[in-house]
């Protein structure tokens, strides 16, 4: 299931991007080097959703509550990320060479994208299918032990 979300979120992050590069803007090999890493930032945003929200559920959290708390808790490390991203990519634009420019400028656009698609398109999907209790075991979430009591094991 977590591989289906999040290839829904990234299929959503390349069309996005996909409409962009239609856009009247030259895409330049350093623009397609932007496009691609800033591919690889959307799919670590995935993955650490999924990694925070499959901690949550081992944790012995229902569900619902875990998908909540797991986005908390992967939204401070994907914002953090991503805002470091955007101040390299400001530096890179006003000292840059055109090319450069052109870097900075895709990579920003991607990863704003990124940002997006990652929280709201996930958050949208596993809230859609949590909330009508399609999705209701762990183990759909690649979860197998769950912990029972969380003092027992102190």
């Amino acid at each position: 299931v977590n591989g289906w979300f999040g290839f829904l979120a990234l299929l959503s992050y390349l069309i996005l991007m996909l409409l962009k590069a239609l856009s009247p803007v030259t895409l330049t090999l350093a623009g397609i080097a932007g496009f691609i890493l800033s591919i690889g930032m959307a799919v670590d945003a995935n993955i650490l959703i999924f990694e925070r929200l499959k901690e949550e559920i081992r944790a012995g959290k229902e569900i619902h509550k875990a998908v909540e708390d797991g986005f908390a808790r992967a939204w401070l490390s994907i914002r953090d990320s991503n805002i470091s991203s955007l101040i390299t990519t400001a530096i890179l634009y006003i000292f840059g060479t055109p090319s450069i420019k052109g870097f900075a400028v895709t990579l920003s656009i991607g990863i704003l994208i990124s940002m997006f698609t990652a929280i709201t398109v996930t958050k949208t999907f596993l809230k859609l299918f949590v909330g009508n209790n399609i999705l209701t075991h762990p183990w759909l979430f690649g979860v197998s032990k769950i912990k029972k009591d969380a003092s027992s094991s102190m």
